[in-house]
């Protein structure tokens, strides 16, 4: 008897999101032909391409940090080129693909059991990078949405006018892990294993780490924008994080069209959305092809040594 295929409500709900994103920037850009979006692609000053990589060279130094600190925190020692290497393979994945915790954690477990580590110590390393990526943004938005708060667009339909309350959640949720690091000493018991919770230095550089990696990441799109759009780089980091934030609990690869459309409709009124779109795509190729490209090179060059050294496959068809 065959089995009825389970119904995904989150890859469903990813899907929808997508395909109204999509029909968000095409009534954006209904306006414009694709040709001012690539002319406004061309524009962008070479020295300004320049500086993009560069930043984005620097978020990923900052993201490598993830899993370094990460295996201070399980006491497990392991060359910090192995670990960088893992791990920008593993975020570069994520990123571009989406759903970090089978394609990065695929990778993880590929490279580090490959290496010696426990299936146990590989899950602590995978759950504390996923919380650090998001201690950095509660902490950032919690701040900047507090300090400045941003109107929300009435398209996005959130039950908030302005980020304020987001950025109060956000703060409180930060206060409550670190007080957390300061008052559980009693690791959590399950079966055989043991969970600590990270002490408070450990928790602090979770969140300067990772509010860094979104710094980065943000300031790789803020030198691309147009040159005539009048917006400090603070009052654009918050609209990155929102724009970010809804990409990312979208559950569509690379928040992609979801961040693009909360850009889109923030920025519009100050440039045209075609040299809004020409400064996305370039931040696409750059923060996300460029580095995957690099990636999958990386993960052949690591996989075809090992592919040649399996032995060959015997099939006996006398048996």
């Amino acid at each position: 008897m065959s089995k009825k295929p389970k119904l995904n409500l989150s890859s469903l709900f990813g899907l929808l999101l997508l395909v109204l994103s999509v029909w968000a920037i095409s009534n954006e850009l209904r306006e414009y032909n694709y040709r001012d979006v690539l002319n406004n692609l061309a524009a962008i000053p070479k020295n300004l391409l320049v500086a993009s990589i560069g930043l984005t060279t620097l978020g990923y130094c900052a993201i490598a940090l993830y899993d370094i600190l990460g295996f201070r925190y399980i006491g497990f020692s392991l060359s910090w080129k192995k670990i960088a290497l893992t791990n920008f393979i593993s975020s570069v994945f994520s990123n571009t693909i989406g759903f970090a915790l089978l394609t990065g954690s695929a990778i993880r477990y590929r490279f580090y059991s490959t290496w010696g580590v426990s299936k146990f110590a590989i899950a602590q390393i995978i759950a504390f990078v996923n919380f650090t990526f998001w201690l950095g943004m509660f902490a950032l938005a919690g701040f900047i949405f507090l300090a400045n708060p941003l109107t929300i667009p009435t398209q996005l339909h959130l039950p908030f006018a302005t980020v304020r309350p987001i950025g109060i959640i956000f703060l409180l949720l930060i206060i409550a892990y670190l007080l957390g690091s300061l008052i559980i000493k009693q690791p959590l018991k399950i079966r055989s294993h043991e969970f600590k919770f990270p002490n408070f230095k450990i928790s602090l550089a979770q969140i300067v780490v990772s509010s860094c990696d979104w710094i980065f990441a943000a300031a790789v799109l803020y030198v691309l924008l147009p040159a005539n759009i009048s917006l400090s780089y603070l009052d654009f980091l918050g609209i990155y994080l929102l724009a970010m934030f809804a990409g990312v609990v979208s559950n569509v690869p690379g928040g992609l069209g979801v961040f693009e459309t909360v850009i889109l409709l923030i920025l519009s009124s100050q440039v045209s959305a075609a040299a809004i779109l020409g400064s996305l795509l370039a931040y696409r190729g750059v923060y996300y092809f460029l580095p995957f490209i690099v990636a999958a090179a990386l993960l052949g060059l690591y996989e075809l040594p090992l592919f040649r050294k399996r032995p060959p496959i015997h099939t006996d068809k006398h048996r």
